[in-house]
């Protein structure tokens, strides 16, 4: 019988092994000449030396005979043993096989054992990459509305990953957040919806004096590390550094980070100073021209109200001491803040801008993320910086102190913000999210322009659109002009006095809207806040 190659008869490493030969022994083929034969008729036939018929018979010609048919039998007796034996090996019983089979070899053990493992370690594996929470890292946001453009959401996951769960959440105003932050720390709870559970949250720089020394907020861990830090001028880091009592500390603790800012701008109908033959508007003091009594509107915020006054004088809106800075002292700030009102028929935050466009008014005074906006809806209005500098605005990020309060409702979060807020601050200061501001999609600038002029878009000379006429270069004012513009920063005991003093010789008048600014600078005066 022709073997099976060798290669055919080992086993495989990861098939199981084929069956085994049976083991047990056939019986070796042997030619047995036994002379006690059981059939004695047989044995006479066999062995008998008469010849048959009573014929004679020659002995040594008898034992040849004997001999070849001895040889012969045995010869078709072994061949038919072999036979059967090939084909017990080609075809062994099934019984036989069963109950002969060896244990598998070693490697075999050892390769059904490694697979089994490989299979529970991949089940554990699926079962671990289930689970989400395991490895995604949530960053919450709550922003101003509209003050950042909405790609920044889908740019920002992108560059984060499918493991970020990002949250961005948007108030309607600056004051409503900073109201809803202040909730939380008066009634001392805090709920996981509410701002204060947020990793982050939009706040505009005026309020962060107020919202530092209330405990709103909490000081930006390792800034000065950051490389978001570092892409910053000089400017906003003397205007971030603030002491625990929100004052300006060069030694202090950085407690904000700015994503836009803007500037308070004047904005004038063209086409009602060229029926009316009047001069543009270039400065603070034509809002003191006789023609223009009745024609304005203005935002109520008291530091900007007052603001304009002092600068309209000469001086800024920072000023500490009215009686030394001012020419004329306090008189000379009481004489030209009453005739402003007579000159404003609306001081509204909320309305200003309506009653510039039903065409109320001739003059609107706002921040620039309102005016401009505004101003290119409509036509033949004309939008311009002051040229004797104006109030500087910016929004920023700051970090709600959720830390001080004991609770579990808001998870982890009182044990500090997302590890995700230092990758938020960088996104948010890459020069490529300048774009949208450089093409006035969103109102605003970027701040990495607050010293460097921002650069020119390109595609701007291919677009056939209106342009706003306008000072301002690509949301920011000429370098002479910013040069002059300042932030506002928190009122000093002494301007506080002074405007005590200022309220108390104003005369109120009963209601009314500006009646409701007279008021709100009173209350202003408590809180040394923004106004």
């Amino acid at each position: 019988m022709e073997g099976k190659p060798l290669h055919l008869l080992l086993p495989h490493p990861r098939l199981p092994p084929p069956a085994p030969l049976p083991t047990h022994r056939f019986p070796e083929p042997r030619l047995r000449l036994s002379l006690h034969h059981r059939n004695p008729k047989a044995r006479q036939l066999a062995f008998s030396s008469r010849p048959p018929n009573g014929q004679s018979a020659t002995p040594a010609r008898g034992g040849w005979e004997w001999a070849r048919g001895a040889s012969a039998t045995a010869a078709l007796a072994l061949a038919l043993h072999l036979a059967a034996c090939s084909l017990l090996i080609l075809f062994p019983a099934p019984a036989a096989r069963a109950c002969a089979q060896p244990p598998p070899p070693p490697a075999a053990v050892e390769a059904n054992e490694q697979e089994q493992g490989d299979e529970e370690w991949e089940a554990a594996l699926q079962q671990w990459k289930s689970k989400a929470y395991a490895l995604s890292v949530p960053l919450r946001v709550v922003a101003l509305r509209g003050s950042f453009p909405p790609a920044w959401i889908k740019d920002f996951v992108e560059a984060q990953g499918k493991r970020l769960k990002f949250s961005p959440e948007f108030r309607p105003s600056i004051d409503a957040l900073f109201s809803e932050l202040s909730k939380c720390v008066d009634k001392g709870q805090v709920q996981p919806k509410s701002a204060m559970a947020a990793d982050v949250v939009s706040i505009g720089d005026s309020w962060l004096g107020y919202a530092i020394r209330k405990g709103l907020v909490e000081p930006i861990s390792n800034a000065e590390e950051q490389d978001w830090y570092r892409s910053l001028s000089d400017r906003w880091k003397v205007h971030l550094c603030r002491n625990q009592n929100g004052e300006a500390d060069s030694n202090g603790s950085v407690w904000g980070v700015p994503y836009r800012w803007g500037t308070v701008v004047i904005a004038y109908k063209k086409s009602k100073f060229k029926q009316h033959n009047l001069k543009p508007i270039q400065d603070w003091e034509d809002l003191w021209r006789p023609e223009l009594a009745g024609k304005i509107s203005m935002i109520d915020s008291p530091r900007e109200v007052i603001g304009a006054v002092l600068k309209q004088l000469g001086s800024s809106y920072n000023t500490i001491d009215m009686e030394t800075e001012v020419d004329g002292g306090r008189e000379a700030v009481l004489s030209s803040f009453t005739q402003l009102q007579k000159q404003v028929q609306l001081f509204d935050s909320m309305n200003y801008l309506k009653s510039f466009g039903v065409g109320d008014v001739w003059v609107t005074v706002g921040w620039s993320s309102d005016v401009i906006p505004a101003a290119k809806r409509m036509s033949n209005v004309a939008v311009v910086v002051p040229k004797s500098g104006s109030s500087l605005w910016a929004d920023l990020w700051a970090i709600p102190c959720a830390t001080r309060f004991q609770t579990d409702k808001i998870g982890g979060r009182t044990r500090g913000p997302s590890p995700l807020i230092h990758q938020w601050f960088d996104f948010c200061l890459q020069s490529a999210r300048s774009l949208p501001f450089r093409q006035e999609i969103t109102a605003g600038a970027s701040p990495l322009f607050l010293e460097n002029p921002a650069p020119e878009v390109l595609q701007d000379r291919n677009k056939k659109k209106p342009k706003l006429e306008s000072n301002l270069v690509r949301g920011v004012p000429p370098p002479e002009i910013l040069e002059k513009c300042e932030f506002l920063e928190p009122l000093s005991d002494k301007a506080v006095g002074d405007y005590q003093w200022l309220m108390s010789r104003v005369q109120r008048p009963r209601g009314g809207l500006l009646g409701n600014v007279l008021q709100r600078i009173s209350t202003v005066l408590d809180l040394k806040s923004r106004f």
